[in-house]
């Protein structure tokens, strides 16, 4: 025996997953590759009857009576890929969001490297070079990959030589710091283009021979070795955290900003002490079957007396259309049932939290909370929550926000773990940076507000919330 899941249950859930904009985007290709599925709403004078191409036998030869389910000509194996595909291409830009689109990072370098008196066979490489390198502005691989890419993909047996020189050329492209191979490179190449001051050197002298000891802050060893007072170790280290770690993040274009920003699947909205729900449904069509096709079928079934091969393909493939059209229109009215009944639930538990913002009213939720009222299962809450975002009074917010796990204060009061690291934050960002709190102290500091939390739970925390520990939070 096996457990096998319905191509309706398979559809269900991945529709379930999707955000708003890629729900958008599968319901418009969904549109376009099923002409049984057509925009407007489903009227009740021109609603076929289900039955008529899901349950209804017909003869289609004179020696047999064929009942044509879908597992009939196909299997869940079979379903048309346009049924069970991932919705990977991105929306439409809509004419309402205008952008322009200026020249990439690598058009960038190409641009400069074609400006460089170089070879065919160098501009090769050169090019291959500018390719490798990430939106961050570095070159990740190592110039062994390199030669081997080369001469396989090109033909050109280079060495690491040739690919170092063409390299350090690049390096002196713009930006600064561009094709470094890691941090510390990136950020002597920076210091290089810079007028040599004193500070500029010493910062270089640093990077160079003593990066570990800047990266774990361990002034004390960079005051002993170069001899220098702190102020001065204070200018040079002022210096360092000025420049970019990531030069190529400067090249981010219109369309990496656009694709950031969010679109809420619900909105709540609080208006004299009550909340009001509402399902982002713009830019999405209501939708129905095609009265054409509906009609289609009831003719071929109708005319039994002279069915041949052909109409009998044309039947399969009409009723195979609609079968997937009536699914798809389905599925989509379950997602937005569920996702309406998941968030009534959620603004039924956080409901202070709509209503004034403040992240001290957020009580202990965890989807077992959810569930109890929903009634939905913790697996298909969990793909209703994920990627999806609601638009308050007070901001947009993921659905994942809304999510802790509960602590107790000293008195047994229930609050939430995201109320204890709040509280850690405050803690941290008022201490003395010369003498930062550690763990075992911020342990105790909680325990004096009321809250007890255990060293280890306190660096559980921190490491949640991306603070270093107390050695890394040193400052001069």
């Amino acid at each position: 025996m096996q457990q096998r899941i319905s191509p309706q249950q398979i559809q269900l859930i991945r529709l379930l997953e999707l955000p708003f904009l890629e729900m958008e985007d599968s319901i418009k290709q969904e549109l376009e590759e099923n002409p049984a599925l057509e925009e407007g709403l489903d009227l009740s004078d021109v609603n076929p009857d289900e039955k008529e191409f899901e349950s209804e036998d017909t003869d289609l030869s004179d020696e047999s009576n064929t009942d044509f389910s879908l597992g009939d000509y196909m299997t869940e194996d079979d379903i048309p890929d346009y049924k069970l595909a991932e919705i990977n291409n991105k929306a439409e830009w809509r004419e309402e969001m205008p952008f322009s689109l200026g020249p990439s990072l690598i058009d960038h370098l190409l641009e400069q490297l074609g400006l460089q008196e170089l070879s065919e066979r160098e501009l090769k490489i050169g090019e291959y070079i500018i390719g490798n390198i990430d939106d961050d502005g570095y070159l990740r691989r190592d110039l062994r990959s390199l030669t081997d890419d080369l001469m396989f993909k090109t033909g050109y047996d280079v060495t690491e030589e040739d690919i170092g020189r063409i390299l350090f050329l690049i390096q002196n492209f713009d930006p600064p710091g561009i094709a470094a191979r890691n941090l510390r490179e990136c950020l002597l190449l920076q210091l290089k283009k810079k007028k040599q001051t004193s500070e500029i050197k010493l910062a270089t002298q640093i990077l160079t021979l003593y990066f570990e000891s800047f990266a774990k802050k361990h002034y004390e060893k960079l005051l002993n070795r170069f001899n220098i007072n702190q102020e001065e170790l204070r200018e040079v280290l002022s210096v360092i955290t000025s420049l970019n770690p990531k030069p190529g993040s400067s090249w981010s274009g219109p369309v990496d900003l656009t694709m950031n920003q969010v679109t809420p699947d619900f909105i709540v909205e609080a208006n004299n002490g009550e909340l009001t729900l509402t399902l982002n449904q713009r830019g999405i069509p209501d939708l129905r079957i095609n009265r054409e096709y509906s009609a289609m079928l009831q003719d071929y079934m109708g005319n039994k007396a002279n069915q041949t091969t052909e109409m009998r393909d044309a039947l399969l493939f009409v009723k195979q259309k609609l079968e997937a059209a009536q699914w798809f229109i389905d599925a989509v009215q379950q997602r937005y049932y569920t996702l309406q009944r998941t968030m009534e639930a959620i603004v039924q538990l956080q409901t202070e939290f709509f209503l004034t913002g403040d992240e001290t009213k957020l009580r202990p939720m965890i989807l077992k909370d959810v569930a109890k009222i929903s009634g939905f299962d913790i697996s298909t809450l969990s793909r209703a929550s994920n990627c999806k975002y609601v638009q308050t009074n007070f901001g947009i917010y993921p659905l994942k926000y809304f999510f802790s796990e509960s602590t107790h204060n000293d008195s047994g009061e229930e609050i939430t773990t995201r109320h204890v690291r709040q509280i850690m934050l405050e803690t941290i960002e008022a201490e003395d940076k010369r003498n930062p709190v550690k763990d075992e102290d911020l342990s105790v500091l909680l325990k004096e507000k009321g809250y007890v939390v255990a060293r280890r739970t306190v660096a559980k925390y921190r490491e949640q919330m991306g603070i270093p520990v107390a050695r890394l939070r040193v400052e001069l």
